[in-house]
């Protein structure tokens, strides 16, 4: 028998809208009552409507949560990251819209609508569908959609009617967009377009992305700015001191350096301060507040920080959204947030114990044992924070380390963004 073939959006686009809708919502049905459907779902769709079913979100009955009081949304929007791009997102988006018959809508990481523009009579009917602003459309809370399932996967979607794991959103076509702070990579939330079924056009999901990279790209013309006055103070005062110094700005890019090899990048603890404290990268230093940043000094006149005993590396991966690395037992507990490659990277490494080449964790990450250059250059960061806890050649953690991993409730909250094999093929594992 042959094996279900797998639907995609230029299939839906090409297709009459009707049949379309009727072809997916008995995908859908289907796939709710434990059957195989003739035609199998997305694989982004297919997973984000697993990991509605283990957390028991309601196929038939649209829940929404509470809204946002009118002081707690102007408070949102006026502390969002997002707000110094709204006018570069309204000005790509909003035209084309209203001209679609479509609303752009901007939410926050959590998922909750912020902002919301466009055609008068598409948000209208967005009301009736709880779409407003305040509301929150995390995929945990409405299903499937084009908010709260890029936020999970970190990547753009777009969901076309009875892709909506939730009946009531069936009428519905939307395409969203994540937003990420391109100095640590941090979600700061998404940019969607939405409106009803008719409008469908299969360039709606590029534009939108589009739009969301060149906001990206404007934060990061605004972080190149801030370096680059923080370097015009440092500079003077790092040309006063001996030995190996480095300015940094709050998110640890490099300014500015002396006596030492440059670097783009120190990893900051959670909690960093004026005073001395301890970093991977440095060891022992004085910590100096600068205008949009740190003066570091390191104590250690040698040419590197001494390596610190550590008996214990916890890596956390019970949130969707956010995983941290810790390194305990040694003179100087640490924890690092990890961005999403490098959580995919160690969590593979937690699996191989006894060590992966780079030809295997680039055939583990992207199913192609040629990509090691990828592969190597993230590891090389890595070790920047790891520093001798990770050995290469092949690469594994050093033996005397004790390695844990925590790992979420549900199989299916696995490290979610991830498309790479070998984690897809741990979360089937993990299911029960």
């Amino acid at each position: 028998m042959n094996a279900p073939s797998t639907i995609d959006l230029a299939r839906i686009s090409a297709m009459d809208l009707t049949h379309a809708a009727h072809l997916l919502k008995g995908v859908r049905d289907a796939t709710l009552s434990g059957q195989r459907p003739r035609v199998l779902p997305r694989p982004v769709i297919g997973d984000s409507w697993g990991r509605m079913l283990h957390g028991g979100v309601d196929p038939d009955r649209d829940i929404r949560s509470r809204l946002l009081t009118e002081e707690e949304l102007e408070e949102r929007r006026r502390t969002s990251p997002l707000l110094e791009i709204l006018p570069v997102l309204r000005n790509a988006l909003v035209s084309v819209a209203d001209a679609a018959q479509h609303i752009m809508i901007v939410c926050d990481a959590e998922g909750r609508v912020l902002w919301r523009e466009g055609s008068a009579a598409v948000l209208r009917q967005a009301d009736t569908h709880g779409l407003e602003p305040g509301a929150d459309w995390g995929e945990s809370v409405v299903g499937t959609n084009g908010i709260g399932t890029p936020l999970v996967v970190r990547r753009p979607v777009q969901v076309f009617s009875a892709e909506h794991f939730v009946q009531t959103h069936h009428p519905w076509t939307c395409a969203g967009a994540p937003v990420t702070d391109p100095r640590d990579g941090r979600l700061l939330g998404v940019v969607d377009v939405s409106g009803p079924l008719r409008t469908i056009h299969p360039a709606t999901l590029s534009l939108v992305d589009s739009v969301a990279k060149l906001a990206e790209a404007r934060l990061r013309e605004r972080h190149v700015t801030a370096l680059d006055r923080l370097r015009a103070v440092a500079a003077p005062v790092l040309a006063r001191l001996d030995g190996r110094a480095v300015a940094v700005d709050t998110h640890g890019w490099t300014a500015a350096v002396t006596g030492m090899p440059p670097a783009d990048r120190l990893a900051l603890p959670k909690s960093f301060g004026a005073g001395r404290t301890w970093l991977p990268s440095l060891g022992s230093c004085l910590v100096e507040p600068l205008p949009g940043g740190w003066l570091l000094r390191a104590e250690d006149p040698g040419d590197a920080p001494r390596p610190v005993a550590a008996t214990r590396l916890v890596l956390d991966v019970s949130s969707p959204r956010r995983w941290t690395l810790s390194v305990l037992g040694g003179a100087h507990d640490w924890t690092h947030e990890l961005s999403p490659r490098h959580a995919e990277l160690l969590f593979l490494l937690c699996t191989y114990r006894t060590g992966r080449t780079a030809s295997g964790l680039a055939e583990d990450m992207f199913g192609d044992p040629a990509r090691t250059v990828t592969v190597r250059a993230e590891l090389s960061r890595v070790r920047r924070y790891l520093g001798g806890l990770l050995a290469h050649r092949p690469y594994r953690f050093h033996e005397d380390i004790d390695v844990d991993v925590v790992m979420p409730d549900s199989p299916a909250d696995l490290l979610p963004h991830s498309t790479a094999p070998a984690v897809r093929a741990a979360r089937r594992v993990a299911e029960p």
